[in-house]
């Protein structure tokens, strides 16, 4: 089903916007010149349209200028809309406007940090009347330095995560007290958000390396994620849970992202893949194509997390990692939009990332987190934390491949205790563990490379097993599990063809036949 989107920017405000300004409003009272306040707000909770009106009422109220700062050309463009669309005279400060008069027509002024760090430090604008200057994604660092030249005017910064995306900057240096907006859970109940309904895919993230951001690097997230295991995963994903939805698909690193592209054409799947080293008119065409496709793919780096407004999108693919809570509400926030026929859309999530930080809607202390930005970034999950509750469970098509097999799981924790008990080798748990897959593939099979065709559909399996079995060990490089690995898979492909034979002359005995008798 094609959904419909009406692009006119709706002026009128729900219940929450109202109150949430009102409170804002109320905090500006009697408070010196240079306050400033943070405010919360979700992703689809309407952040513009909330601070567009603030802007109107407070020029009108005042009869003071305002100044609303963003970090991209394409927010300061629908910003300067919104505006116009709540009557606010405005101008965006671009490249072009070199020299600003102290009295003109316009009450507001909509600039780039950047664009407007330059005009201001050349002397080329001095704006000692603005009165309130609004901050949009105001975890952002780049707004500081701006700071300086308005230390007469109140402050009002928005995003939907207060958490600075420097731990060195924390929010609570800038900001003298936060506001909190309605809850993603009661923006769903009420009907202003679309609810997420969450599937995610253990992976092991143990490789991954964090960089000087705090973050997964990309080199090591395109080493991962570009493997023909995980882009299997991912395409296996996609038709399981979303096949013939517009889906979203975001990755830490170019080469993942075409990786994926070429995986998806290959399928079939109408796809294309956006960069921000994509050339604007390039990208101004496929995001036309995504807008009136209805099953349209589109997989990106990063450029759409934040700016970029398609509520037609149903799925929400995450095919990377994050530690960074903020990256994981946008990229989710994406999909949040509801639409007549839009009440739910999908999230896929292949990075452990709601493991890690909860699910979307769950509650979030937003108060804590701005007032203990460190205690919370040193108490998230570790990977190798989050990995040691991971639980392979074989999927249906797959454990319906082996009906003849009446077990076909393997305990390897309580297999290495049992060794340790009876002092034989570590090694023979794994030896064991290849003995039962050989055993499957046997009795489901009538032909040695039967068997081994069923074997290749072991992989996941084995890999859970192998990993477990490394982490039981005292000390395991990467090089040598992912040596097991292939080991394991070449042991049990001889083991195969060593015992099918003998299997066979033993299946027509009444009795049954244990693993140990061959």
């Amino acid at each position: 089903m094609e959904l419909q989107y009406d692009a006119e920017d709706r002026k009128e405000l729900y219940d929450y916007q109202q109150k949430d300004i009102d409170a804002i409003f109320e905090k500006f009272e009697g408070k010196p010149d240079n306050y400033h306040l943070l405010y919360q707000l979700p992703t689809g909770g309407g952040k513009t349209v909330i601070f567009s009106e603030i802007a109107r009422r407070y020029i009108e109220k005042y009869n003071r200028k305002v100044l609303v700062l963003t970090h991209r050309i394409e927010l300061s463009k629908q910003t300067s809309a919104m505006l116009k669309g709540f009557g606010v005279t405005n101008i965006v400060i671009d490249s072009n406007v070199k020299d600003l008069p102290h009295h003109n027509e316009y009450s507001c002024y909509v600039a780039m940090v950047e664009t407007l760090n330059n005009r201001l430090r050349d002397k080329k604008f001095h704006m000692d009347y603005v009165g309130l200057v609004i901050i949009d994604e105001a975890h952002y660092n780049s707004f500081r330095k701006l700071f300086t030249y308005f230390k007469n005017s109140l402050f009002l910064g928005v995003t939907a995560t207060p958490l600075s995306s420097n731990i060195e900057l924390p929010m609570y240096e800038t900001y003298d007290e936060l506001i909190v907006g309605e809850p993603i859970q009661s923006l769903i109940d009420k009907g202003y958000l679309a609810k997420a309904m969450m599937y995610g895919y253990d992976v092991e993230l143990t490789g991954l390396k964090l960089g000087i951001n705090g973050d997964y690097t990309v080199s090591s997230s395109d080493e991962l994620y570009s493997r023909g295991i995980m882009q299997d995963l991912l395409l296996q994903a996609y038709e399981q849970r979303a096949k013939g939805t517009k889906t979203l698909i975001f990755n830490n690193g170019i080469y993942t992202s075409l990786y994926v592209y070429e995986t998806f054409r290959a399928a079939g799947y109408p796809i294309k893949h956006l960069d921000n080293k994509t050339p604007d008119n390039e990208r101004k065409k496929i995001l036309s194509w995504f807008s009136k496709t209805p099953d349209a793919i589109l997989t990106s780096v990063s450029i759409l997390t934040t700016g970029f407004d398609e509520p037609t999108v149903e799925t929400i693919i995450l095919n990377r990692a994050t530690r960074s809570l903020t990256l994981y509400f946008q990229m989710i926030g994406r999909g949040s939009r509801k639409l007549p026929g839009k009440d739910v859309f999908t999230v896929i999530d292949l990075g452990n990332n709601a493991q890690r930080f909860g699910l979307w809607s769950d509650p979030i202390d937003w108060n804590y987190i701005f007032r203990q930005p460190e205690e919370f970034l040193a108490n998230i999950r570790g990977d190798a934390e989050i990995e040691s509750h991971h639980i392979y469970v074989m999927p249906e098509e797959i454990r319906a491949k082996f009906e003849n097999s009446m077990e076909v799981s393997f305990d390897v924790e309580d297999e290495f205790r049992l060794a340790l008990e009876n002092k034989m080798r570590p090694k023979s748990v794994i030896e064991k563990s290849i003995r039962q897959h050989a055993f499957m593939c046997i009795e489901n099979s009538e032909t040695p490379a039967e068997a081994r065709k069923l074997a290749k559909l072991l992989d996941a399996d084995i890999e859970f097993r192998v990993k477990q079995y490394a982490r039981l060990l005292s000390k395991t490089t990467k090089n040598y599990k992912e040596w097991l690995i292939e080991d394991y898979k070449s042991r049990l492909s001889t083991l195969i063809g060593k015992i099918f034979y003998k299997y066979q002359d033993m299946a027509g005995e009444d009795e049954p036949i244990e693993l140990k008798e061959l």
